[in-house]
């Protein structure tokens, strides 16, 4: 079972990540049409696209949102150049996987919609559809093991114990909570294909039953992860709804999972560079501002008070100093030195004195 060698930060439960790429063309327009129609049909309560910097390499769109629990949602999509997407989403409370997918708050959910192909695998995936297994072992072997390592996203081996009908070709995300549907890809394994699966997911740890499915670990992979846990028996393509399935995959997009790669600066974004304020968050963060200024300016009031304070004592001690350096009775003279030997430096002169102090001081008057 693979296991993570740094020690990163958890997901949080409030939280929705999910990353893929939009392969036609004009993706932006795409994006700012679909926010733009769901804000004027009042799905979204607004959202915001940021100025693009000269040399910025992506957009940045924002959103906010209420689900039917009146839990607000905050969301941020960057869209690279080449169509490649990152979307990180917030709610005000433990996320439900029954509530609105955050992808569809960005991109439309028309099933041609060319905006869900997954990009960790670097295979042709999506995750609305059903995502055959490759017919060559060895690149069977290389999609699995992409799979096995994504941290984005949530994959599933389907194995066909033998060839399903029109309906079992359907894909499963259809019947998932829409909270899954974006962020799960399915791949399926033809009845025949069953061995070569399970040896190329020997170092995974995990393996696919016959005619049943297995959730990959991913990496990182969740705390404790078991893959007899994520494993489902039996898996029925004919149309119904995979209760075990779904319970199975929703187990593990709720277990306790590390952050993915790069998912930490997604998210710090989202909370520390968020744009898309009510009049009430505005005013809050000018509070914020203000109190933040006033503890600074205190602090370097009484940085400056401690530095008078500090010059003023070394002037008495060096005052002091002067006026018992000029008390001291002249020293006796002593025989002249030769040429050759070198006179005391200011320091040792210093010293000298200092030493004299200390003995006048310490004699007793004699009777």
């Amino acid at each position: 079972m693979p296991t993570s060698t740094s020690v990163r930060p958890m997901t949080p439960p409030t939280v929705w990540l999910a990353r893929g790429r939009h392969v036609g063309p004009a993706a932006e327009d795409v994006l700012r049409r679909h926010v733009q129609q769901l804000k004027d049909s009042v799905v979204l309560r607004d959202w915001l696209e940021l100025p693009e910097a000269e040399d910025a390499q992506e957009r940045v769109f924002e959103a906010r949102w209420e689900t039917g629990e009146g839990v607000t949602v905050r969301a941020r999509l960057s869209l690279a150049h080449d169509g490649e997407w990152v979307l990180a989403a917030e709610a005000a409370a433990a996320w439900d996987p029954r509530w609105p997918s955050p992808a569809t708050m960005f991109w439309p959910d028309d099933p041609d919609a060319p905006w869900d192909h997954e990009v960790e695998t670097g295979a042709e995936l999506r995750f609305r559809d059903v995502n055959p297994l490759p017919s060559d072992d060895k690149e069977l072997r290389r999609v699995l093991k992409g799979a096995a390592r994504s941290g984005w996203s949530v994959h599933v081996v389907v194995h066909e114990a033998m060839t399903p009908d029109a309906r079992g070709r359907l894909p499963l995300a259809r019947l998932l909570p829409p909270g899954l549907r974006h962020r799960v890809v399915e791949h399926r394994a033809a009845p025949h294909q069953l061995r070569a699966v399970n040896w190329a997911l020997r170092d995974s740890g995990v393996q696919v039953p016959r005619g049943g499915a297995v959730v990959l670990p991913g990496a990182p992979a969740p705390e404790g992860y078991d893959g007899d846990a994520f494993a489902v028996r039996s898996v029925f393509l004919d149309g119904s709804e995979p209760a075990e399935l779904i319970e199975t995959l929703s187990r593990f997009a709720a277990s306790t999972r590390p952050l993915p790669d790069g998912a930490e600066e997604v998210l710090t974004a989202l909370r520390d560079d968020w744009h898309l304020l009510t009049l009430e968050e505005e005013l809050t963060r000018e509070r914020a501002l203000v109190k933040m200024y006033a503890e600074a300016l205190e602090a370097m009031t009484r940085s400056r008070d401690l530095y008078r304070e500090a010059a003023e004592r070394a002037h008495e001690a060096l005052t002091a100093y002067r006026e018992s350096a000029a008390a001291l009775p002249e020293p006796p003279p002593t025989r002249e030195q030769p040429q050759d030997t070198p006179t005391a430096s200011p320091l040792q002169q210093l010293t000298r004195t200092l030493e004299r102090l200390k003995v006048g001081k310490g004699r007793r008057p004699t009777d």
